[in-house]
Order: C-alpha cells, then sequence, then structure tokens
C-alpha cells in the first residue's frame, strides 16, 4: 500500500512522493494546522504482517522520538493510516550527501563538516543507548540552511519488530555500508556496528569509492566478512598514511579492534586529515595483516597467507562423543560407490580439487619377506597404507593427525568399522587444536560424509574466535547443504544451535533451512522461503540450487532443468553450486 499525492493521511496531506527504500517509501506532506511542510516515511506493508508489529512499531517510534539533536531529523509524531504505519519528520529542504556525491569529490572543508556532524549525532545516540544501523551517505542530508543532519534514526530497529520466517536472521542495513556483525545476522550489535558504516562512509569520502562493490548484495556482504580491506592509498595515492590507519582500525573485521567509541574516530580522523600529530593506533604501524596491497578479493582458489596470530581466548570444547556408529554401514557402502561415481565430475570443477589427502590409497601386491638388509625400524617393500599407518601410530600413540591418517587408510581398505574407532580416538585426541578440526573436516569432505564433517568444520570455527577460517567457507557451505536432507541432522549438537555464530550468512542459513523444511517438515513452505531470500539477494545461487531441487521433488522436471542448465552454463561463482548443479542435472537426465 502507497499513499497517493492528494490524499488526507490523519492531518497531513501527501504532496509528492521523494523517495522509496528497502524499509519505506518518504512523502513530502502538508500540515496544515501548523502551515508547515514536513516528511513522512510509510513503512512498508511486508513489516506489518506480524498482529503484534504495530505495538512494537508504536514501542520503537517512542523512544527514537525522544532524540533532540541539532543534527539528528527530529520526529514529531508517528501513528497508522488504514493499518499502515508512518512516521512524521522534519521536512529538511536540500539533497543528500549521497546526490553530493554523485556531483564529485568533496572539498576537506566539507568532509570535515560532515565528519564532526555525524560524528555528533551518533555519540548523542550511542549515549543514550540507541544505534543506528543504517550509516550510509542517502541517510545524511545536507540543509539549504548549511546544516548537516543524520536521518533514519532506528528506521531498521523498528523495520526489525516486523518478523518473518527470516526474521531471525534477516540482515538488516544496505550491503556496501554493512558491518561483518551485522552480515551475519548477530543480535548482540553495539556502537562498534555504527562505527564500522561510519568508517565506510569515510572510506568513500577520502578515496572516492566504497571499499567493497559487486554485482550481488550477497557477493558485497561476503567481502565485508571475509575479503581484506583493500589499502586506501593503493586505489587512491592522495591519501595520507596518517588517514589511511585511521580507516584501517574503523573497518577491522573484528569490533574490538576497532575505536571504543565514535568521539575517538571522529578525534583521530580530524588530526590524520589535517596532520596534527596524533599517537598512532597500537599495531598501526604497519597494514593489519587483513589488509591487501592493491584491493580488492584474494584470486579465486588462492588461500592467502596468513602469520601467527596472537594468542586468543576460545571457547571451551564440547564434551561429547560422536555417535559415529548411528551411521549405518549400508549407508557408507552406498556412500562409497557415490564418490566413485561423481569422482570425475567433481573433478572438472574448480571446488573439486582436492586438497593435500590424508591418506593415499594404493593397493600393491601381497606383502614379501624383507631381503635380509632390510634397514631397522623401515617398512619392506610392499607394505599397505594400514601398515604404515599402524607403525606411525604406535611410534606417536597421542597424536591426532597420526590416527586420522589411519582411520583414513582403513576407510579406504573398506574397513569401515575400524575407520570409525580409530577416527573417535583421533577426535578425542583433538582437544583444542584448530588444524585437527579442520583435517578431520577434510577427512569425512573427501569421503562426502557431510553431517560430520560441517560439525568438524563448524567445532573449529567455535575454537577460531567463531569466525569460519576462509580456506574452508566453500566445504562448510556445501557440507552444511548436504547435511540438510540428512537424518541425523536432528540429533547434531550445531545444527540445533545458533548458526549465525559460526560466521555464515543469513543467505546461506535460511537456505539450509528450507532445505531441512524440503526434506523433513512442509515442503509448501520452501517457495516463500526462497522468496524472502531472494528479495534480499537475488540470484544468490544456494538458493537457487534448492529452487531447482524443489522444483525436481514436486514434480516440475522441466523447471529445475532449466534452472540448473543456468547454474551450469552460466556460471555462479560458487564452484560447489557447480557441482551440486552438474550432479543433479545428470540425475534428472537419465
Amino acid at each position: 500500500m502507497t499513499f497517493a499525492p492528494g490524499e488526507n493521511v490523519g492531518p497531513y496531506r501527501i504532496i509528492e512522493q521523494l523517495g522509496q527504500g528497502g524499509m519505506a517509501t518518504v512523502y513530502k506532506a502538508y500540515h496544515p494546522s501548523l502551515d508547515r511542510y514536513v516528511a513522512i516515511k510509510g513503512m512498508h506493508t511486508a513489516l506489518t504482517q506480524d498482529p503484534n508489529f504495530l505495538a512494537r512499531f508504536r514501542r520503537e517510534a517512542q523512544v527514537v522520538a525522544k532524540l533532540e539533536h541539532p543534527n539528528i531529523v527530529p520526529v514529531y509524531d508517528f501513528s497508522e493510516h488504514q493499518g499502515q504505519p508512518y512516521l512524521v519528520m522534519k521536512f529538511i529542504q536540500g539533497e543528500t550527501l549521497k546526490a553530493r556525491l554523485n556531483r564529485g569529490r568533496l572539498a576537506d572543508q566539507e568532509i570535515l563538516q560532515v565528519v564532526e556532524a555525524v560524528g555528533a549525532a551518533l555519540s548523542y545516540a550511542h549515549e543514550r543507548g540507541i544505534l543506528h544501523r543504517d550509516i550510509k551517505p542517502s541517510n545524511v542530508l545536507l540543509g539549504e540552511d548549511g546544516r548537516i543532519y543524520l536521518t533514519d534514526f532506528g528506521l531498521a530497529r523498528i523495520a526489525q519488530a516486523g518478523e518473518s520466517t527470516m526474521s531471525a536472521d534477516m540482515m538488516l542495513g544496505t550491503p556496501q555500508y554493512i558491518s561483518p556483525e551485522q552480515a551475519l545476522g548477530k543480535q548482540d550489535l553495539d556502537e562498534g556496528t555504527d562505527i564500522y558504516s561510519f568508517g565506510v562512509m569515510l572510506y568513500e569520502m577520502t578515496v572516492g569509492q566504497v571499499p567493497y562493490s559487486a554485482d550481488t548484495p550477497y557477493s558485497i556482504v561476503h567481502d565485508h566478512i571475509y575479503t581484506p580491506l583493500p589499502l586506501p592509498r593503493a586505489r587512491n595515492t592522495e591519501v595520507p598514511e596518517a588517514v589511511e590507519r585511521v580507516l584501517l582500525k574503523a573497518l577491522a573485521k573484528q569490533r574490538e579492534a576497532r575505536y571504543p567509541d565514535v568521539a575517538s574516530l571522529v578525534r583521530a580522523f580530524k588530526d590524520a586529515f589535517l596532520g596534527e600529530p596524533s599517537p598512532a593506533p597500537a599495531g598501526a604501524s604497519t597494514p593489519p595483516p587483513e589488509a591487501v596491497p592493491g584491493g580488492g578479493a584474494t584470486p579465486s582458489g588462492a588461500t592467502p597467507a596468513v602469520g601467527p596470530a596472537a594468542p586468543t581466548e576460545v571457547a571451551p570444547r564440547r564434551t561429547r562423543r560422536w555417535r559415529w556408529w548411528m551411521i549405518v554401514p549400508i549407508g557408507l557402502v552406498l556412500l562409497v560407490c557415490a564418490v566413485l561415481a561423481l569422482g570425475a565430475l567433481s573433478d572438472e570443477t574448480p571446488d573439486a580439487a582436492p586438497d593435500t589427502p590424508i591418506a593415499q590409497v594404493d593397493i600393491p601386491p601381497e606383502p614379501t619377506q624383507p631381503p635380509p638388509d632390510q634397514p631397522p625400524g623401515q617398512l619392506p617393500p610392499g607394505t599397505t597404507a594400514i601398515d604404515q599407518a599402524l607403525q606411525n601410530v604406535e611410534q606417536h600413540p597421542d597424536d591426532p593427525f597420526a590416527r586420522l591418517e589411519l582411520a583414513g587408510a582403513y576407510w579406504d581398505a573398506g574397513q569401515f568399522d575400524d575407520a570409525v574407532a580409530a577416527f573417535e580416538q583421533a577426535v578425542e585426541l583433538g582437544g583444542e587444536d584448530i588444524d585437527f578440526y579442520l583435517a578431520a573436516g577434510d577427512f569425512l569432505f573427501d569421503r562426502e560424509v557431510w553431517l560430520w564433517s560441517a560439525e568438524m568444520y563448524l567445532i573449529a570455527s567455535v575454537l577460531n574466535d567463531n569466525a569460519v577460517p576462509p580456506r574452508v567457507l566453500p566445504r562448510l557451505e556445501r557440507a552444511a547443504f548436504n547435511a540438510a536432507n540428512d537424518p541425523d541432522i536432528t540429533q547434531s549438537e550445531f545444527f540445533n544451535q545458533d548458526l549465525r555464530l559460526r560466521g555464515l550468512t543469513p543467505f546461506f542459513i535460511q537456505t539450509v533451512r528450507a532445505r531441512r523444511v524440503l526434506y523433513f517438515g512442509e515442503p509448501e513452505q520452501v517457495p516463500q522461503m526462497l522468496e524472502e531470500i531472494f528479495q534480499l539477494a537475488p540470484g544468490y545461487p544456494p538458493a537457487l540450487l534448492l529452487e531447482a531441487e524443489f522444483q525436481a521433488k514436486t514434480g516440475n522436471r522441466e523447471a529445475a532443468l532449466a534452472i540448473l542448465e543456468d547454474l551450469v552454463n552460466a556460471g555462479t561463482g560458487i564452484g560447489w553450486v557447480q557441482v551440486q548443479a552438474r550432479a543433479l542435472l545428470f540425475e534428472l537426465e537419465q
């Protein structure tokens, strides 16, 4: 529902529509009794599907209306018209900072004025416990009276009150300016999220472009979470080195590494911008490891070099015996057959390039007697991989990697019970060694034991300060996607918890949940869940893959084939999706 010019909305008459965003449509209106123009923001009807929305809307609007600051657009009123809630705000004659940036680069004095005004508005709100959650140039108004205003304060928070099947994971914010924790759908947001978004705006004003831009919102969000920050001076040599250091700190991926408050950021930026002496942030004498010269993402298929990280406190390891015996032996045999059937297909795709295997499969001839001069401690020619792994375990009984290698040797020889036993012993010895859980995840991933592979990667992510290591992100996504139709998923500790803390995007989490609904819930709910994903991330490849699977399961074979052919032929930028699409396409074409 929209308001039409000439329509009366309460005591206000709509004059014209000024703009439309993801959460509201903005109108210019006239208030006759006070003889003044106002701005009306009509909240989108999609947010009002929850019957309790209006009550929460009023509660949040009352909080926002209490903000009285010369650099914050004041809220005059809030109500509803024919069931559609709206806010009434001061009408500012002028233009947005976005429109001004589109005309050309700002003068130095203009940049400082924006920094001071927006910083003052944010500091005032933060002192009162209110976050903005959507800092961006289109929410900064440059009034004709020379004053600079921050608008839409709390609008994202108000919109969040509108619940839907995605509400728990909904990403609120604009992709180009969103903080990593907001992109991950985390609920425990603090001042750091506004500091990051403000930092993106500072980056854009000084460098001349935003740090991350791509064809789809998903790609931009992914970059904010995982891609090292493009160095400002690599993109614009006119940026002073001191300003670069400020931007690197403001845009740190981890909240605790950013400035403690907005005032500190503003003070540091002004000192650096004006060339005044200011102590460099701790560790800022050289670019942090997450920044890369030249900007942009790490080349496809490359793994960035990562130095040893500083010691960090990790979450306590969850004590658990892994229920491997719940995997039916027949299922294991079929799984091995599936690996053999898809092996050649997987090798043709970028994602299918295998990591270094844990154990090589090589079945030699029958062992022969060792020659008389066989050196002590060395195995004779013809020794099997199992013999070699057993000797390694005997020499290193407390090494989890040795037992993992033994599990691989048993598995590849078809001795699954022995493989399970060796793997469980390896897990018991794994402790809090992130590298072990990554290796264990690889061991299971390469054998397409999806659920337990995903769990190993998730444990590594928890131990890695709840952040998915970039190297394994595609593998974790593929394992989790496939695990969604595993009956044992209902008994999984990690899959029954809040996956937003594991470093996966809301788009992907919702896709996994939708696939789980497809197999173990009410399949008729899947189209609505997919629609909500596509509204935020049009053409999101994993969701398209799930849509093809849904069409196939509901008898729409031709629709499924069309989606899969597009995924395979057009390329998705996500290698594992292409692997899955090829396999499903092959299956449907038989």
